[in-house]
């Protein structure tokens, strides 16, 4: 017994190193402390040593650890959380404004000259906007485009497509670039994609949707949402010009070069990709790439998935005032000038991305495609949320349908439909437990539940 409570002992004091060893550093002398809780990318590091240059009163320090919602919720309450911390989905920050640790800046920004409005991209809405309140600034703002090799269509003497593509027509071309060997055995896929980021773009193109615009019908399966996810799959079962999971997990471990659209297409392994400008901070380090990037094909409308991060301010924080001065700052030129030359996504400020430098970064001159960049962000539209159901259940519910559908286990029409009865049954939980949700929701449906 003694033997065991000595182990334990120690652990606990590994524990307790490791904790102050990954605590942010102290703020120097004369310097109001404020703690970020964000990604530990790269870029995260210039980002905060400019705001600590140009802001001399402060000291901004980075907690690495990726913003979980309840760990921050708990923390906050227990007054030990960051003074900022990132939300990355609408169902992130509904969680946040429920449990009161998001700050309502919506008129603090409107005195600081801020128009979220007027100034934003609307891809980044979810993010900071519930129930016509402002509760954060984004980071930075992305919508997915195509990547291709250049020095792959030279080698197949393809042509780059130009303009607005349909899918059919890109289904063409993707069968063009897929490479087999004698024995039939793919060699280089003509596209790739991760389907967990990109699924409800195809959604919205067939001209479905999550939810109905008040979020009290679930609409995900519909035929036109169904419709959307079947072009998914028939890009690997029917048209094969995209891997299975086998063939994924395959591909991951032949050369150890890692996995993922991202690092696939880095490998050349694929000849085309749907992915984020985000994604140079990693291609960037592949040696010899000859990238291009074009806009994504469309089925019958011209409508794009819009994401990104935001930044939330602590409600509890001492500091919350203090904090403000951060959120100015991603408002401000220098900071969106310095996430289009990171490649850090796009700048929040719409107006930023409308420069020379932005087009043409001396840096980087082979980058020559940044205006597709720019031009999607107008067609962006955030991911449809339900205040009346948990958005982490529902994407975790709808998840395991995707991957069944993706490994041809299920037809798409039988994913959506049992992923919309299950996300019905956890509308009907959630409003049988919050009665201040189920009033809202019997008054706007004239009284009939999910």
């Amino acid at each position: 017994m003694k033997s065991f409570f000595a182990i334990v002992f120690l652990g606990l004091l590994v524990l307790t190193g490791l904790a102050r060893l990954i605590q942010p550093a102290p703020a120097p002398a004369g310097r109001i402390p404020l703690v970020w809780a964000s990604d530990d990318n790269p870029t995260r590091r210039d980002q905060i040593a400019l705001f600590n240059r140009t802001n001399p009163q402060y000291w901004l320090a980075l907690d690495p650890l990726v913003p979980n919602t309840e760990k921050i919720v708990v923390q906050a309450i227990g007054g030990v959380g960051p003074d900022l911390f990132d939300c990355y989905s609408g169902a992130q920050l509904a969680g946040y404004v429920r449990s009161g640790v998001a700050w309502d800046i919506t008129d603090r920004l409107k005195g600081m000259g801020i128009d979220v409005q007027r100034d934003l991209w609307r891809a980044t809405d979810g993010n900071i906007l519930r129930d016509g309140r402002v509760y954060g600034f984004p980071t930075n703002a992305a919508v997915n485009a195509m990547w291709l090799h250049r020095e792959i269509f030279e080698q197949e003497g393809v042509q780059i497509p130009a303009g607005t593509m349909k899918w059919p027509e890109f289904v063409t071309l993707a069968e063009r670039m897929t490479k087999r060997n004698s024995a039939g055995k793919v060699e280089r896929f003509g596209f790739v994609m991760d389907w967990d980021n990109n699924w409800y773009q195809f959604v919205l193109q067939w001209g479905g949707r999550m939810y109905s615009p008040d979020g009290t019908q679930v609409l995900i399966d519909g035929p036109e949402a169904i419709a959307g996810l079947q072009f998914m799959q028939d890009l690997i079962w029917r048209y094969h010009v995209s891997p299975s999971p086998a063939e994924e997990e395959m591909m991951a471990t032949q050369g150890g070069w890692g996995s993922g659209a991202i690092t696939w297409f880095g490998g050349r392994r694929a000849a085309i990709a749907l992915g984020g400008r985000w994604w140079l901070n990693l291609l960037r380090t592949y040696p010899g790439l000859n990238l291009g990037a074009v806009e994504c094909p469309i089925h019958d409308r011209k409508v794009y998935l819009g994401y990104g991060r935001a930044t939330l301010i602590n409600s509890k924080s001492p500091h919350r005032e203090a904090a403000l001065a951060f959120l100015a700052y991603m408002a401000s030129k220098p900071y969106n000038d310095l996430v289009n030359h990171q490649a850090d996504a796009v700048s929040p400020v719409r107006k930023y991305c409308y420069s020379p430098e932005f087009l043409h970064d001396p840096e980087f001159p082979k980058e020559d495609y940044n205006a597709v960049w720019r031009d999607v962000m107008d067609y962006g539209v955030p991911f449809d949320e339900s205040p009346f159901v948990n958005g982490n259940v529902v994407e975790r519910l709808l998840k395991k349908q995707r991957d069944l559908v993706k490994a041809n286990q299920k037809t798409a029409a039988d994913g959506f439909r049992t992923g919309a009865r299950q996300i019905r049954a956890a509308m009907r939980e959630t409003l049988e437990r919050d009665p201040v949700l189920r009033a809202r929701y019997l008054k706007l449906t004239g009284g009939r539940l999910p």
